[in-house]
């Protein structure tokens, strides 16, 4: 490394240590997060008449429609979460993020078109961009915050930067395909590193699935939500 090398990189070095210096007396920081999502799906026990492919009822061995039950499972899903996070305020202050974030969970499908029912477990799994706006209280490296967040689908097939474009080109239409939910939780800051634990939870129900090609009653009595919980580890750039 000759010696312009050595002095540029002292240059730049100083140069990010200054603005770091700057931003905290202002109040304003910002970082990138990642972490896990341990995530389950809430929706109760539902019964839904099952139809065969020309949408009339499905008949059982006993000659009755047949009514399947979909129950809540417990089990939960591991997913992946990151993005990037700005906190305006010291003592009190407003953080919001951006994060793609992965969840997911299980139902079961107990099928009674048989003597003996039949019990199948369905596996979800689902991408988001999430954007909370938290307000926090922050004391010594203790933070504690909570606020809404947004949450917009990422297709199945989509890629990134297109669900962005996407979202983004029409605010009103990205609203109204929108979820809502809260986050509370609490964190440490320890330098540039932060470890944040928080729990998140829906206003708004999930989209309505199907069974057999039509809507479980009519998608209205399913009101299935997530229920998560997240940690992460940050780092705070300036």
């Amino acid at each position: 490394m000759n010696i312009l090398t050595k002095v540029a990189c002292a240059c730049l070095l100083c140069i990010f240590a200054f603005s770091n210096v700057q931003a905290q007396k202002k109040g304003f920081a910002f970082g990138i997060k990642g972490g896990v999502n341990l995530s389950r799906l809430t929706m109760g026990d539902v019964f839904t008449t099952r139809y065969d492919d020309q949408g009339n009822p499905y008949l059982g061995y006993d000659g009755k429609e047949v009514r399947d039950n979909l129950k809540e499972s417990f089990n939960t899903r591991t997913g992946a979460v990151g993005g990037i996070w700005m906190r305006f305020g010291k003592t009190i202050f407003i953080q919001p993020e951006v994060l793609v974030s992965t969840k997911g969970g299980s139902f079961k499908i107990i099928q009674n078109d048989q003597e003996t029912p039949v019990e199948k477990t369905i596996n979800v799994k689902y991408s988001n961009i999430d954007v909370p706006l938290l307000i926090g209280l922050k004391g010594g490296p203790f933070r504690i915050l909570a606020g809404p967040v947004t949450s917009f689908r990422i297709g199945d097939n989509q890629r990134l930067r297109d669900a962005f474009k996407y979202y983004t080109s029409d605010l009103n239409n990205a609203m109204s395909e929108a979820t809502f939910g809260y986050q509370l939780g609490a964190g440490l800051d320890l330098g540039n590193f932060s470890l944040d634990v928080r729990k998140e939870g829906s206003f708004t129900n999930l989209a309505s699935f199907q069974v057999s090609g039509q809507p479980v009653n009519g998608g209205a009595s399913l009101k299935q939500k997530v229920s998560s919980w997240q940690v992460t580890l940050g780092l705070k750039l300036f």
